[in-house]
């Protein structure tokens, strides 16, 4: 019979925690050179422990984990934290860990390239004054009572301004833009959807990725860094940085591209702890 002490050993061993020890190697290979592996895996730990639904996905589902990992440690970004979310979803039946790039990742993706000095990204509400003419306005004339109520949400801008001092292409979108990539969203009805945390966040983060396919982005940071003149809701752009680990237009699973030779482990064994 296994002693107390043992049983929590084996649990220990069976749990996500070792799967991301053993796979820290991995991790290494495709980080982005400012990524402190070992700090990495801490935080990811951490976050494993403080949440007992996402810490049981990634005991059902190890690969899913290290999978979404291993995009956030390529990318640079936090896991678990509004850089690099990390959620459980059900996919045909099954539990997993999926990853999803954040609005404050996003930041410092096109903050790394360099090529903008800041970077808007805003919302628009009910009771704000807003008006923008393509060929007229160069930017976004947006005025907000800021403490007072300013109704429901009903659009959201972006734009960036580069460090020679020119404005980005703008983009404007709708609630009705919004609602199209929404839809298009995996996992959106799960009580873990951002979408439904975190409303105002995805709206900013989808006006964000749009300006991404205008503005550089990039994974390794500048060792010259631009001054940033950062507001309570300055985001950045995606595209290049993100590329493939983030595939859906607007919104969608975030998978790595790249795993160990002899494949991602197994479901871990029941008792198995974070």
């Amino acid at each position: 019979m296994n002693s107390p002490i043992g049983n929590a050993i084996e649990k220990r061993d069976n749990g996500p925690a070792s799967v991301i020890e053993q796979y820290k190697p991995e991790l290494a290979l495709v980080a982005a050179s400012h990524v402190r592996v070992d700090t990495f895996a801490r935080l990811a730990v951490g976050v494993l422990r403080q949440d007992e639904k996402l810490a049981a996905a990634a005991r059902a589902n190890p690969g899913s984990l290290m999978s979404a990992l291993m995009t956030a440690a390529r990318l640079g970004l936090e896991p678990g934290t509004e850089q690099f979310y990390l959620r459980p979803i059900r996919r045909k039946g099954k539990p997993e860990v999926q990853g999803i790039v954040g609005y404050q990742g996003i930041v410092e993706l096109i903050y790394n390239a360099g090529a903008a000095s800041s970077v808007v990204v805003e919302v628009v509400r009910e009771s704000d004054e807003f008006n923008y003419v393509p060929g007229l306005h160069e930017r976004p004339v947006h005025k907000a009572n800021w403490f007072g109520d300013r109704g429901d949400l009903v659009g959201v801008y972006a734009y960036a301004v580069m460090t020679g001092g020119a404005t980005s292409k703008v983009v404007v979108l709708s609630r009705t833009h919004i609602n199209r990539a929404k839809a298009k969203s995996d996992g959106v009805d799960s009580d873990y959807s951002p979408w439904r945390t975190d409303e105002e966040a995805m709206w900013l983060k989808t006006a964000a990725r749009r300006l991404g396919k205008w503005v550089p982005t990039s994974a390794e940071r500048r060792t010259a860094t631009v001054e940033r003149t950062d507001t309570p809701t300055l985001v950045g752009a995606t595209a290049g940085a993100l590329g493939a680990a983030d595939p859906d237009e607007d919104e969608g699973p975030v998978e790595a591209e790249l795993e160990p030779a002899g494949g991602w482990p197994e479901a871990a064994q029941p008792g198995g702890a974070a």
